[in-house]
């Protein structure tokens, strides 16, 4: 015990080459379109077309089997040395998907920014707890700040909030919250004191609702799933009947979920007459923007919520740093609780998830506070109300908040704003192209960010009146998918919706994509398709 147990300059040693990889074979060849591999990828030799450059890698596609044996994930009873796990660290990287990739279009979040992994990489150094400020003064004091920043956004000057795991812990929170202030006696007695309690949200709401009430107590038969319009919008008329008729069997209403930007189509719950349905029946309005899957659900007549096929949803909170788009959210300012996730059309990197509350009676505190006195001792020799920890319901806290406040710093909220008028750029951008070419259909005009669209291969056009001709559509963008999977020039989601077949969905935020980029996308859909 007199010498340290750990090698200090060794480690120091292995860290230097370890950033070196980090940023070699991560930052630089990971977000570099230059980054080549084989002269024509291997659809050529499958009979997909010939490339008219070699292939950018965002995946090398193994399967399963194929990749443990690669990587030996076994652990053993004896270490390695240093020059075999930097060969490890390469092989991670290697064969990991390079989601921060100019080509990669799969998800909500995409690319890199350097000063947000800069926060990232010093949070993970500093390895602390965000409860208490005399474990975390600088981090208790930022996040103050830039949640203040994220709700005057919103409209509100003042409020709570934490940052969460997670938009869809941000929104059990909020669902939490909701029934603690209607019922403050739910903390201490449970469900037993309490009514039937339902809550209310869009069909085409994020599943963590139906999740949030089977993990509270409240039970998924209590969520009523509202229907949309047909641009997947809830419809206040509808959300009003139904709050009418849970009335009248003598249940409780009190929360209502709308949702701003649904991952699919788009889509904008119209936040203004929701409201005005809110403040007529006195519930609460949560308005998740933050970014994870949705259902699309058919209608049972035996629930109150249909059973229901994942797809994903709301993201649309970053608009609101748009001069030009933030009308998209017009009235949330009249929300009780909003869910933000900055994490993905911001490139903060996973994860960075704001749950904010207008309230500013310490509802949180009151809500979930334990008062533990090992962490929270009230005689502590500076102001304990900087000991933000036991409003939430951890314990350990991962700072999220350094990634962003960074970023904020090095871009400015004018910075932001570009950031996202890009964006939108990038869509209208696609949309006028995809008109121009032959074999591709948008599913509706873009809204926001989604561009949703068909790629009808030639040997199914001119066919759009044939019985089988919808199911045969369904097929194409499954296939092309696996194509780019395994050539690893690009990735894009595809989904089905209702009675949709599968089309794709494309979205861009990553700032260090191209009009190249967006053309070469067009480009090998019609390469990887066109002998479907």
């Amino acid at each position: 015990l007199e010498q340290p147990g750990a090698d200090a300059a060794a480690g120091e040693e292995f860290l230097r080459a370890a950033f070196q990889v980090l940023l070699e074979e991560a930052v630089r060849k990971g977000t570099d379109v230059a980054q080549k591999v084989g002269a024509r990828g291997k659809g050529a030799a499958l009979g997909w077309g010939p490339r008219a450059e070699r292939c950018p890698q965002v995946c090398e596609w193994k399967e399963p089997h194929e990749l443990r044996e690669l990587l030996d994930l076994e652990l053993r009873s004896h270490g390695e040395n240093a020059d075999r796990l930097l060969q490890r660290c390469r092989d991670v990287i290697r064969y990991s998907v390079k989601t921060c990739h100019p080509r990669f279009f799969n998800q909500l979040f995409s690319g890199l920014d350097h000063h947000a992994l800069a926060g990232r990489l010093l949070t993970e150094t500093l390895n602390t707890s965000q409860y208490t400020y005399e474990i975390a003064p600088v981090f208790v004091l930022m996040e103050e700040v830039v949640l203040a920043k994220l709700r005057k956004l919103v409209g509100w000057d003042n409020g709570d909030g934490i940052f969460c795991p997670g938009g869809s812990i941000s929104n059990m929170y909020a669902m939490n919250v909701a029934r603690f202030q209607r019922f403050p006696e739910s903390r201490q007695q449970g469900s037993r004191a309490l009514p039937r309690l339902v809550l209310f949200t869009s069909e085409e709401s994020h599943y963590s609702i139906l999740k949030g009430a089977a993990f509270l107590g409240i039970g998924t038969d209590n969520v009523v799933l509202v229907h949309a319009d047909e641009r997947g919008k809830m419809i206040p008329e509808e959300l009003e009947k139904e709050i009418e008729r849970v009335k009248s069997e003598g249940a409780v209403p009190f929360f209502v979920s709308a949702t701003s930007g649904t991952t699919v189509l788009g889509a904008f719950d119209p936040l203004g007459p929701v409201a005005d349905v809110c403040q007529r029946h006195g519930l609460w309005l949560h308005v998740d923007v933050s970014t994870r899957e949705t259902l699309l659900c058919t209608p049972s007549p035996t629930s109150l919520h249909p059973p229901c096929s994942v797809l994903q949803a709301a993201w649309g909170g970053s608009a609101l740093l748009s001069k030009k788009h933030r009308h998209l959210l017009a009235g949330i300012e009249r929300a009780d609780s909003v869910a933000w996730n900055p994490h993905k059309m911001l490139t903060v990197g996973l994860q960075c998830s704001a749950f904010l509350l207008r309230d500013e009676s310490g509802l949180l505190q009151r809500c979930h506070g334990s008062g533990a006195t090992y962490l929270f001792q009230p005689d502590k020799f500076y102001d304990v109300t900087y000991d933000t920890g036991d409003k939430t319901v951890q314990c350990g806290r991962r700072v999220d908040c350094l990634k962003l406040w960074l970023l904020w710093k090095a871009v400015g909220t004018e910075g932001l704003e570009q950031r996202v008028d890009r964006a939108f750029s990038y869509t209208r951008y696609l949309a006028a192209e995809l008109k121009r070419r032959d074999g591709f259909q948008l599913v509706m005009e873009p809204e926001f960010l989604n561009l949703c669209f068909w790629f009808v291969p030639p040997s199914l056009r001119g066919r759009q009146g044939c019985a089988d001709f919808e199911l045969l559509l369904g097929k194409v963008a499954p296939a092309i998918k696996e194509r780019m999977m395994k050539e690893g020039s690009m990735m894009v989601g595809y989904q089905p919706h209702g009675a949709r077949p599968n089309f794709f969905r494309q979205i861009v935020t990553s700032p260090a994509v191209t009009r190249a980029d967006l053309d070469f996308f067009l480009d090998e859909i019609e390469r990887l398709g066109r002998d479907l």
